[in-house]
């Protein structure tokens, strides 16, 4: 048994590992902020979600297996929140250099229900 968890362990925490590496090149090599962004959120949340499942087998108890899907969890939320604030601040400075080379003064006003 030792010897297939050991397998598993292996085979998940490479796949994760991959999917990191994936997600560093697409930061390297994709052309826009939105892009490079999307290529590191999908990768790095997959990557993570392969290495936790491969180091639940390797888990001391029940409770160190929950903190590992805690902490994966977490860092799932966070990863969508910071991805969607850093994508808005991009689309309004997109905005804001849009308007300027409009020659507009001031950037458009939102509308506020």
């Amino acid at each position: 048994m030792s010897l297939l968890a050991s397998a598993f362990t292996l085979v998940f925490v490479a796949a994760g590992i991959g999917f990191f590496a994936a997600g560093t090149l697409g930061l390297v090599r994709l052309p826009g902020t939105l892009s490079r962004i999307h290529a590191l959120t999908k990768a790095d949340n997959v990557g993570l979600a392969l290495i936790v499942l491969g180091l639940l087998p390797q888990a001391a108890s029940v409770l160190d297996a929950a903190k590992m899907v805690a902490i994966w969890l977490l860092a799932q939320l966070a990863s969508g929140a910071v991805a969607q604030v850093m994508a808005e601040a991009v689309m309004a400075e997109a905005t804001l250099a849009e308007a300027k080379d409009a020659g507009d003064a001031a950037p458009p006003e939102e509308s506020r229900p």
